[in-house]
């Protein structure tokens, strides 16, 4: 869905039309469930706030499961025109909630699909339990228990066995 900056009304654009956005996410597993969006005009600036909901599929990084994890990342960026130069803009910390629009046209399926990027884990878990591979075989320790002898230490880090105890004292 494009929305026109020119045509956003003083008094704000509400966006809650789930199906009309649902293309945005598409291209992947994932669906979109919910869509409350708040387009206000600043300006030639563009702030969008609310908050969207997506079922996305991904995979556990300790036992390579797939699994699917509702996001619900909460919606709070300033859009700014895209400079006419053909110059790189660099932003500093405080820009990080800015994006760019071009041609006088915001997309918010563009926008969606980056806040639901951003939403993501970095490191997706189906379960706080997981227990993972066995490092030894490869099974899933949480479909079968695995039959593998546990691994001796490291004898480099021998030295470093009892620091804890040691430190304690």
């Amino acid at each position: 869905m494009i929305i026109q900056v020119s045509d956003i009304p003083r008094d704000g654009l509400t966006i809650a039309d789930t199906a009309a956005l649902a293309a945005a996410l598409l291209d992947r597993p994932w669906r979109l469930e919910h869509v409350a969006l708040r387009l206000d005009r600043d300006g030639v600036d563009v702030v969008v706030t609310g908050e969207i909901g997506a079922t996305v599929a991904q995979t556990c990084s300790r036992c390579l499961e797939e699994f699917t994890s509702e996001v619900r990342p909460a919606i709070d960026v300033r859009l700014v025109p895209r400079p006419a130069t053909g110059a790189d803009v660099e932003l500093g910390a405080d820009d990080l909630d800015v994006d760019f629009y071009d041609n006088d046209e915001v997309s918010l399926a563009r926008l969606i699909e980056t806040e639901t990027l951003l939403g993501l884990p970095m490191k997706p878990l189906c379960r706080d339990e997981c227990r993972g591979l066995c490092p030894t075989c490869g099974a899933n320790r949480n479909t079968a228990p695995c039959t593998c002898r546990e691994r001796p230490p490291d004898p480099r880090l021998a030295a470093l066995r009892d620091v804890a105890a040691r430190l304690s004292h």
